[in-house]
C-alpha cells in the first residue's frame, strides 16, 4: 500500500532527536511533511504507543541472508533474496557485498546490484566490493589465493562501474598505488580501508589520496600498539573518514568500541552486520571457499575458530550499540541508517525529511522491529 497516510502515535527520529507530538505524512513512496499529530491531513494510522519510527536501516556490508551467498549467487534474483531477508530486521537499504573472488564473480556481482536497483523496492542501493586487492597479511577469512594487487586494467573497470552504481571498495591501501586511489576517488568509488596491515602514516597518505572509510575497524587489522599505531591509530586519529563496526560482543570488545566512539566524531561511526547465508535461518552452517563455517555460540566460524562474517542483524547491532556501549538510542539508530547514507552520498534516504523516501522502520520500545516501509510500502516484521 503506498497511498497517503498520515502516521501518528509514535515517537519519531528528526535531526531535533525523537519527538512525540508530531505525525508523518507520506504518499506515492514519499515523506511529505512532518506535521503536529492533530493537523489530520490523510487518513490517519495510528501507531502502537510507545514505539519509534525511525529511518530505514542502511547496512553497507552484507555477505549473504536467508540462505543465500552473494558470492555464490551473484544475479539480481539473489541480491533481492538477500534484501528481503535482512527487512525483516529493519533493514530497507543494503549493499550486497562479494568478498574476495575471481574477476567474473566481482563483475557478475556489480551488475548484478545495477539490475536489482532498477527494479521498484529491491532494497538494494548499490554494491560492496571487499577486496580482492587487501592485503595477504590480513585476509581474515578471505581465500588468499585469490587476493591480488590492482593493475590498471582493473582501476578503469572500478572506475566505470562507478558511472551509474554507488560502489564500495574495500581495499589495502599500502598494496594500491597512490595513482589508482586518486582515480577511483575521482570517478565516485567510495574507498574503505580493510584486511589491511598499513601504517598509520600511509593511512593518512590514503585519506588525502580520497579514502573514505574504513571496513569493520579493528577487525582484520593489527591491533594499536605504542610503537605501531597502523590502522586502528591512524582511524582513530582522523576525524573525516567514517568507521563501520560489528557491535555483535565477538569481533570487538565493548571498551574498545567504546574508546572509537569517544576518539571520533559521533557522525562517522557507522554500524554493519557483516551477515552471511545463515541470517534468517535456521541453518547450523554453510559453506564459504568449499569449507564448512559452523554457526556455534553467536559465531560464524571455520573449524580452527576463524571468524567468517557475523550471525547478526541491524536490529541487534543497534540494540547492542544501546545495551552495550551506553550509546543514546537516537545515536544508535542514525548509525544504522544516517551515517552510512551520508558516507555513500544517498541525498534520498537516511533520514526522515520532506522529499525523502519513505524508507521508514517501527521499532517497538525495546528496539525490536514491527515492520517497515520501503518507499511507502508496509511489511510487517
Amino acid at each position: 500500500m503506498t497511498a497517503r497516510q498520515f502516521l501518528v502515535g509514535s515517537r519519531i527520529l528528526t535531526d531535533d532527536g525523537l519527538r512525540s507530538d508530531f505525525g508523518l505524512l507520506i504518499d506515492g513512496g514519499v515523506i511529505l511533511d512532518l506535521l503536529p499529530d492533530t493537523a489530520n491531513p490523510a487518513p490517519e494510522r495510528r501507531l502502537p504507543g510507545g514505539s519509534i519510527l525511525a529511518p530505514g536501516f542502511i547496512d553497507i556490508q552484507v555477505n549473504g541472508g536467508g540462505g543465500v551467498l552473494f558470492n555464490e549467487t551473484p544475479t539480481a534474483d539473489g541480491a533481492i533474496a538477500i534484501a528481503a531477508a535482512h527487512r525483516r530486521f529493519g533493514t530497507t537499504a543494503i549493499l550486497p557485498t562479494v568478498i574476495t573472488d575471481k574477476a567474473e564473480v566481482m563483475q557478475a556481482g556489480a551488475e548484478a546490484a545495477r539490475q536489482a536497483m532498477r527494479r521498484p523496492k529491491s532494497g538494494i542501493a548499490g554494491v560492496h566490493l571487499e577486496g580482492p586487492f587487501i592485503s595477504l597479511r590480513r585476509p581474515g577469512v578471505h581465500d588468499p589465493a585469490l587476493i591480488r594487487p590492482m593493475n590498471q586494467v582493473d582501476a578503469d573497470w572500478l572506475a566505470r562501474q562507478a558511472g551509474d552504481l554507488p560502489l564500495l571498495l574495500t581495499v589495502a591501501p599500502e598494496d594500491v598505488a597512490d595513482d589508482h586511489l586518486r582515480q577511483l576517488a575521482a570517478a565516485g568509488v567510495v574507498l574503505s580501508a580493510g584486511h589491511t596491515a598499513a601504517s598509520a602514516a600511509r593511512i593518512a597518505e590514503a585519506i588525502g589520496l580520497g579514502l573514505r572509510a574504513f571496513t569493520h575497524l579493528f577487525n582484520a587489522m593489527p591491533p594499536l600498539a605504542g610503537r605501531e599505531p597502523g590502522p586502528v591509530g591512524g582511524a582513530l586519529l582522523d576525524q573525516t573518514a567514517w568507521c563501520g563496526l560489528i557491535v555483535d560482543g565477538v569481533h570487538v570488545h565493548p571498551v574498545s568500541l567504546g574508546a572509537a566512539l569517544a576518539a571520533r566524531p559521533q557522525d562517522r561511526m557507522l554500524l554493519v552486520t557483516d551477515a552471511m547465508t545463515v541470517l534468517g535461518t535456521d541453518a547450523d552452517g554453510f559453506d564459504l571457499y568449499g569449507q564448512r563455517i559452523l554457526r556455534r555460540n553467536g559465531r560464524l566460524e571455520r573449524e580452527d575458530g576463524t571468524l567468517a562474517g557475523a550471525d547478526l542483524d541491524m536490529a541487534m547491532a543497534v540494540r547492542n550499540t544501546v545495551a552495550m556501549l551506553g550509546c543514546p538510542v537516537e545515536q544508535a539508530l542514525r548509525m544504522a541508517s544516517t551515517y552510512p547514507a551520508d558516507l555513500m552520498r544517498f541525498k534520498d534516504r537516511g533520514r526522515i525529511a520532506s522529499g525523502l523516501r519513505a524508507d521508514l522502520v517501527l521499532l517497538s520500545d525495546d528496539l525490536h522491529p514491527l515492520g517497515t516501509w520501503l518507499a511507502g510500502e508496509w511489511a510487517a516484521a
